[in-house]
């Protein structure tokens, strides 16, 4: 497979991102991160059951009349009886969505991927013998993370060596995007943002023959596609992917974004047509109308400078994933004019981003300044109090801000200052609406600037009454 652009950093990587430290708490992150993205994706990824969504998408019949230019409503109606005829593919056939075998690059060697067994492997939730599912039986990569007509997938490492795939693309690091890279990875180049690649190697030590970066706004052709990364306003080294078809159809996938208006000026998305759009829907409810990421970095720093002034002797926490609301730390040690402390973990991964800026801002001693950054999940009264006791003589209570979507309330809403902190004692924990996923007007107004042939949701798609209200509005973003 023939790439016209090949970039690589030459950076020599510290495999030790995730040590004995920072393991335990990597992985109470990786469950409190997932309530943003991933537990509430879809329910029956494999795709074997009758009334999964790639079964169901495929064959109910869905109404896409809604997604046809207004002035064509009327005429016909395009019913989804199935997906491929709808996009002017071929009835499904063996390897129907894979192109003539692509060369392959010497470095990639695509093997059977190993299986993992489980404790209770065998065994029915009544503990009784069930008989296990055949040990060459792989899990079924869903549709939706397939780019039609070309070999590629879109963050689908779970499934061992995808049949008809040859390029694995990454749209950021969270977990529920690269679950199933490990140090083994050997089942194809994988493609994502220099940030990005820099993770896999110090945190998952994924071989780097296997890494190839790609530079944001630039376009690569690989295997006669053309690729193009754009800014995901999601988490650092997050992306969305561009890819233009020789048929000159396109498809953007958004992986986790942040739907914003300077995304409206990006030259690639205003000079072509976007086909299809995968689109994060994650908050794809009315109900979550989330005021701007500048508003809450703004209340978060007035916060904290009150709460300074009460009580001069307080340790300001700030929840964060293993990458991801940085922001928010960032702008408190701006206002403040103080040092950030992280784990030797933490730092190692902040340090790997290459802003200098961020770097000088990090300190080693934990006593040394007034601004922690602890995982999200240890934002917890008694975890805090546990915290404190190692600075008994230094600080006499505890400031925490919890950042997540999830904390948004529509009674609130944009009005910041009705947000009401929990407090126990000594401790007080504030949630605030900082989300890095977009609000539903965002998205509403993302998808009336795109104008996409069709969209194909990535997120809370388990469920059918969820399924057909998303689509009820598209079709009223899309009648304009």
């Amino acid at each position: 497979m023939g790439v016209e652009i090949v970039a690589d950093d030459g950076a020599d990587h510290d495999n030790s991102c995730f040590d004995d430290e920072w393991r335990p708490a990597l992985d109470n992150e990786l469950i409190d991160e997932g309530r943003e993205s991933y537990e509430i994706r879809e329910e029956d990824e494999d795709g074997e059951e009758e009334d999964s969504f790639s079964a169901d998408f495929y064959r109910c019949g869905t109404d896409w009349s809604c997604l046809l230019p207004a002035h064509e409503e009327g005429k016909k109606k395009l019913k989804q009886a199935n997906l491929l005829s709808m996009w002017g593919l071929k009835e499904p056939k063996p390897q129907v969505l894979s192109p003539p075998p692509p060369k392959r690059l010497k470095t990639l060697s695509v093997i059977n991927p190993r299986e993992s067994v489980s404790p209770n492997f065998g065994k029915s939730k009544n503990n009784s013998t069930v008989t296990p599912p055949s040990s060459n039986r792989p899990r079924i990569c869903p549709f939706y993370k397939r780019i039609p007509g070309t070999p590629f997938a879109v963050d689908a490492f779970r499934y061992g060596s995808i049949q008809g795939c040859s390029a694995y693309f990454l749209t950021h690091f969270h977990f529920d995007h690269y679950g199933g890279l490990t140090k083994g990875w050997s089942h194809g180049l994988i493609y994502c943002t220099r940030l990005t690649a820099r993770l896999l190697t110090l945190c998952l030590s994924v071989n780097s023959s296997y890494v190839h970066p790609l530079d944001l706004n630039t376009e690569y052709v690989i295997g006669g596609v053309s690729v193009t990364l754009l800014e995901a306003l999601h988490c650092p080294g997050a992306a969305l992917i561009h890819f233009r078809l020789p048929t000159g159809l396109c498809y953007l996938h958004t992986g986790d974004f942040r739907a914003s208006k300077c995304m409206q000026s990006y030259a690639l998305l205003l000079k072509q047509k976007v086909n299809v759009l995968y689109l994060d829907t994650t908050y794809c409810n009315p109900k979550y109308n989330f005021p701007s990421k500048e508003d809450v970095l703004d209340y978060v720093v007035r916060v904290t400078k009150d709460f300074l002034k009460r009580q001069p002797k307080t340790l300001v926490v700030v929840g964060a994933y293993s990458i991801g609301k940085e922001c928010v730390y960032l702008a408190i040690s701006k206002a403040l004019g103080v040092k950030i402390y992280a784990s030797a973990s933490r730092r190692r991964v902040l340090h790997s981003f290459g802003w200098s800026d961020f770097s000088s801002s990090l300190c080693t001693q934990a006593k040394d300044t007034l601004l922690h950054v602890l995982p999200i999940s240890s934002l917890r009264f008694e975890t805090l109090k546990d915290y404190l006791k190692n600075f008994v003589n230094q600080y006499a209570a505890v400031l925490a801000f919890r950042p997540t979507g999830w904390t948004y309330s529509e009674s609130v809403g944009k009005q910041l200052d009705q947000i009401r902190p929990i407090s126990k004692g000594n401790v007080t924990i504030y949630g605030v609406p900082y989300s890095e996923h977009s609000s539903f007007s965002e998205l509403k107004e993302f998808v009336k600037f795109l104008k996409p042939d069709k969209i194909i949701p990535t997120v809370n798609v388990g469920n059918p009454a969820t399924r057909d209200k998303m689509q009820s509005y598209f079709q009223e973003w899309l009648k304009g």
